[in-house]
């Protein structure tokens, strides 16, 4: 069996790359996406304004204060829309077999491309050049023979780098990188890792297939595989995401409702970007909490419009968070997650999908 050409491209600080392609005074400016509001999170931050710690996900407020001289630009989602679908345009002169992981970022597998060009790395190398040349934007692109490889590789020399694995050489790539650079192996999975002594792939390499499933249940497999390089997922167009949500875990337990509900803002805020990086169209939403004695509950509700804003979440929110009547003082709250599910398209959106994908 031959293996596959896969490539993953990755537009590098995408919000705030278009902010600054539009508005040439920012050019060469550190500045954030995001609301200037004291709650607020980034949502990206352009290069200029990461040597002073500033990422997405943070505070607006903390974001000020590690770079005094940062601009706050308010987002402008449809334009980011818009780009994203001419970025698409260029990856389907190539392949049709395109699978969006978000509004910026996509994988291709291009074994079979429509010009027939032998090497992927070729490829990657023309599409980043018209990405350049017609919408003045940079892209890092990772190439390799699956997906897990070339989205690390994409990673590699960002920003506006290329970086090509061959498969000869994927062992030796993955073995030096840590455990938190694998696909699905989030804080808490790197955690219990770490208990185990795994901290690099090359150590969870050496663990036996039992261990693995022993402590990770059926993403053991996963784990396993992904140590020595194998990922068989195929690049899928059709593919939808079924929902999308964000979960915080707190240092200290929560033991007031007003402290629940101040939580509770700045999750949904979080979730809002989330929903928008990644075009997402849902309907249901779900209240996650967790206590501290580990035990769980769940409050959804679903409305009959599109959950993306915060005065359509925010109130819905709260409402949930209610129906959930937690006792503090008995069950302190250890964990708090929203997620919003039921993604029907509605008509422009599955317009653009359909033109994406032809």
């Amino acid at each position: 069996m031959s293996l596959r050409k896969i490539i993953h491209i990755d537009m590098d600080a995408f919000f705030a790359s278009v902010e600054q392609l539009d508005n040439p005074e920012l050019r060469g400016k550190p500045i954030a996406i995001g609301h200037d509001m004291p709650r607020s999170v980034v949502s990206t931050a352009s290069y200029e304004a990461r040597p002073f710690g500033v990422h997405s996900a943070q505070p607006i407020a903390t974001a000020k204060r590690l770079c005094p001289q940062l601009i706050i630009v308010e987002p402008h989602f449809e334009r980011y829309k818009q780009v994203s679908q001419q970025v698409h345009e260029i990856f389907s002169r190539y392949t049709s077999l395109i699978e969006p992981i978000s509004i910026d970022e996509a994988f291709l597998d291009v074994t079979d491309n429509n010009l027939g060009i032998p090497l992927a790395m070729d490829i990657a190398k023309r599409i980043r050049a018209e990405i350049s040349n017609e919408l003045h934007l940079t892209a890092s692109a990772g190439v390799a023979h699956n997906k897990l490889l070339a989205k690390i590789a994409s990673d590699y020399r960002k920003p506006n780098g290329l970086c090509v694995v061959h498969p000869s050489k994927a062992l030796e790539f993955i073995s030096k990188l840590s455990v938190e650079d694998l696909w699905g192996v989030g804080p808490k999975t790197a955690l219990t890792m770490h208990r185990l002594g795994i901290s690099t792939v090359e150590q969870l390499r050496a663990m036996e297939l039992p261990q693995l499933m022993l402590h990770f249940g059926k993403m053991g497999q996963i784990y396993y595989n992904f140590a020595r390089g194998i990922d068989d997922r195929p690049v899928s167009p059709d593919w939808v995401r079924k929902s999308i949500g964000c979960e915080r875990t707190f240092d200290t337990d929560i033991t007031k409702h007003t402290i629940a509900v101040m939580e509770l803002y700045n999750t949904m805020l979080e979730l809002i970007e989330r929903l928008n990086k990644h075009d997402f169209n849902g309907r249901t939403l779900t209240l996650k909490i967790k206590f501290n004695d580990f035990t769980q509950i769940t409050r959804s509700a679903t409305q009959g419009k599109i959950l993306r804003r915060k005065p359509d979440i925010l109130p819905l929110a709260k409402q949930l968070l209610a129906k959930a009547d937690v006792d503090f003082s008995r069950k302190p709250i250890r964990l708090m997650g929203l997620s919003v599910a039921n993604n029907r398209p509605d008509t422009a959106t599955l317009d653009k999908q359909i033109t994406l994908d032809l």
